[in-house]
């Protein structure tokens, strides 16, 4: 029976140790200098590099356990398809700077041009302008000649332009509806053959004078006279058709028609000679013609910047994207771990390579609520590990949760799991790089 008992005791021994050793992060009381004991494990911050890109796996440049820099290149994804396309923007750039060029030097040349022009046009209106407050005004104008700027006559006269435009194309179209009205009748036809007839008597006339001019003429010039004759008697007879028309109210109708249409017409074309006439100097057609070469020759060398900008954007795009295939290591740190080797197809976001901070490492241990007021931030720590047994390593007390936890969830007991502890957070100095992550470490928390 007695045996029996001390297996009993035993095991409840060896299930307290078992729990104390499981919460890793509980200090340990019972220590006569008064120091607060614990044991934690050592981490440190880790970056995952996992690529933005996929592919062949090219070149490594690290292997696990080398030191690295932030920029460092730790290994080259191929990119033979994306560099060709990059060559073929660079190509791209330099037609675009090229046509930028040939744009500002076509510029150069209108802008040039529209000078000479402007100069020629001055000459142009030197000439008439010392005279031009000599001339004649109207009886009915009572304002002088030069009253009005060039301007404002010109703006006139283009007005006018505009109304005889109008007036024109009303009475076109009132010629055209009153001829459609007698188009039946006898008045239209004989129109038709009176005006053949006197275009054939004056080609016929033509004719006949250039056969008297020339040489041995006597047989040119009886047939040319046979055809003027013919001519004449063809328009002597179509004339008396018409006179003996004009009579008929028909023809006085068409007749008025056509008088409107012809004074219409001869009052556009004086309109549009008169503007033409006041179109001087800065207000010439020459001079437009070159101020319109300027502006076009503007919105090419817009046009071609705006290329150029969309070739250097694109450009810059294949650079960022190449970019992408040389993977760099954005901390200082060791290499922990490699998941590649050259010539594997990596996806991209996979995780290929583990780089750790490990000048600096952590350590996180729980106090009991008791000791809670014990703890300050900046108090020294000493450190042990099982790896370097006479070597002690020095920290200190970072942070102190504000709020109270259960005992975190590696304590496998449910007596453990009912108590309340502060997380402490402790850094550690590591240069020699002697305490790595995962190690399980004895801490010692200093007491003043």
């Amino acid at each position: 029976m007695k045996m029996k008992n001390k297996k009993v005791l035993w095991l409840i021994s060896v299930l307290f140790v078992l729990s104390v050793t499981a919460c890793s992060g509980l200090p340990i009381n019972g220590n006569d200098d008064g120091d607060l004991h614990a044991s934690g494990r050592v981490s440190a911050l880790q970056v995952d590099i996992a690529p933005e890109v996929g592919g062949i796996v090219q070149e490594i440049k690290v292997e696990e356990g080398d030191s690295v820099k932030a920029g460092d290149i730790l290994f080259r994804v191929d990119n033979t398809l994306l560099q060709a396309q990059y060559n073929q923007a660079v190509t791209m750039v330099n037609v675009a700077k090229v046509a930028v060029e040939s744009a500002n030097a076509q510029l150069a040349a209108v802008e040039l041009q529209l000078e000479m022009t402007l100069q020629g046009v001055r000459q142009q209106k030197q000439i008439t302008v010392g005279s031009a407050w000599q001339e004649s005004q109207p009886d009915d104008f009572n304002m002088p000649v030069w009253y009005f700027t060039d301007n404002e006559n010109l703006a006139a006269v283009d007005q006018e332009v505009q109304a005889a435009e109008e007036a024109l194309r009303i009475e076109l179209s009132n010629l055209e509806a009153v001829l459609e009205d007698y188009k039946n009748s006898d008045l239209i036809e004989v129109e038709e053959r009176l005006a053949k007839a006197q275009a054939a008597y004056k080609i016929s006339e033509i004719t006949l004078e250039q056969a008297k001019n020339a040489d041995e003429n006597e047989e040119l010039e009886d047939i040319a006279q046979d055809l003027f004759d013919e001519a004449s008697s063809e328009l002597d007879a179509t004339q008396s058709s018409y006179d003996r028309i004009l009579t008929t109210a028909a023809a006085k109708d068409v007749l008025e028609a056509r008088s409107r249409f012809a004074v219409a017409q001869r009052r556009y074309e004086n309109a549009l000679n008169n503007f033409s006439q006041l179109q001087t100097g800065v207000q010439s057609l020459q001079f437009k013609a070159a101020e319109a070469a300027v502006t076009m020759a503007e919105t090419g060398v817009a046009q071609a910047e705006a290329n150029l900008l969309q070739a250097q954007t694109a450009l810059k795009v294949f650079e960022i994207q190449l970019d992408k295939f040389v993977v760099k290591a954005p901390i200082d740190g060791v290499v922990l771990s490699r998941n590649l080797e050259g010539g594997e197809m990596i996806v991209p976001g996979s995780v290929t390579i583990v780089i750790g901070q490990l000048e600096e490492v952590r350590l996180t241990v729980y106090i009991p609520e008791d000791k809670y007021g014990q703890i300050q931030l900046g108090q020294s720590v000493t450190i042990t590990v099982d790896s370097f047994p006479d070597e002690i390593f020095h920290g200190q007390v970072i942070r102190i949760a504000d709020e109270a936890e259960f005992t975190p969830r590696n304590v496998q007991t449910v007596e453990g799991r009912l108590a309340t502890v502060y997380a402490v957070d402790i850094l550690a100095p590591n240069s020699n790089l002697k305490l790595k992550p995962g190690m399980p470490a004895d801490i010692v928390i200093n007491i003043p």
